[in-house]
């Protein structure tokens, strides 16, 4: 059974990933920091593994990729701030960047040695339509975002001589818990702007990385995967 290790798999989106890849057969790390309760409930209800650790913390990372070896890694994990660019304090930024970017750095650098061994592996990070275009009040997580796009850039070409995939996959707004601070009116405004008229779901994100970690796509690397109604185009 191939083992896929997905990064804050407790989020909306990080479940349904989580849920669909044990669907498509694989046994599922679930990656937690502070909700160990959803995690360990996901855990049992996909015969998974709850497994506490910190994206943002390299030699953390390093430890788990010794005792663990993945033939997929989804770099999921990632927060997002609201504000000004002149109001984000320095602390929030670079916890914005560690968690979103460093994060998918630290966990791609530890985990890619034996993919690189095995000459096959795939990687999958999941960006943001605001990496691809930006979104004002959101500078610093669209800067961390589109760093991302960069990454997968990048390592696709370093790595596919030794058989191993990087992809990206860059949901619009997809309907989750982080989404309840908006009001029912900001919510229509905002549906407003998407092409197909409604919002994404989690499962349309899980959907796409299902797709992107599968042979049906063994032809596809580098690429960037917009799961935005289109929003952005």
């Amino acid at each position: 059974m191939k083992t896929a290790i997905v990064t804050g798999s407790t989020g909306g989106i990080g479940q349904a990933i989580c849920r669909k890849l044990s669907e498509d057969g694989y046994y599922v790390i679930i990656n937690y920091l502070h909700s160990e309760e959803k995690a360990r409930q996901l855990a049992g209800e996909i015969s998974g593994e709850a497994l506490k650790f910190d994206v943002t913390d390299a030699d953390e990372v390093e430890k788990v990729s010794r005792h663990i070896k993945a033939d997929l890694l989804v770099n999921n994990a990632g927060i997002s701030e609201i504000d000004l660019f002149t109001g984000i304090s320095r602390e929030k930024s670079r916890r914005i960047m560690d968690i979103n970017l460093n994060g998918t750095l630290n966990c791609s650098r530890m985990f890619l040695p034996s993919m690189i061994h095995e000459k096959k592996g795939c990687i999958i990070n999941v960006s943001s339509m605001w990496g691809e275009v930006g979104a004002s009040c959101e500078v610093d997580y669209s800067a961390s975002k589109a760093g991302i796009i960069g990454f997968t850039k990048a390592l696709a070409k370093e790595v596919a001589p030794s058989g191993i995939r990087v992809n990206c996959v860059s949901p619009g707004f997809i309907m989750t818990e982080m989404n309840s601070r908006f009001t029912a009116e900001e919510l229509d405004s905002i549906r407003e702007e998407i092409p197909l008229g409604f919002f994404g779901r989690p499962e349309h994100v899980a959907d796409t990385v299902s797709f992107l970690a599968s042979d049906r796509a063994e032809y596809i690397t580098g690429q960037v995967i917009s799961v935005n109604g289109g929003m952005v185009i």
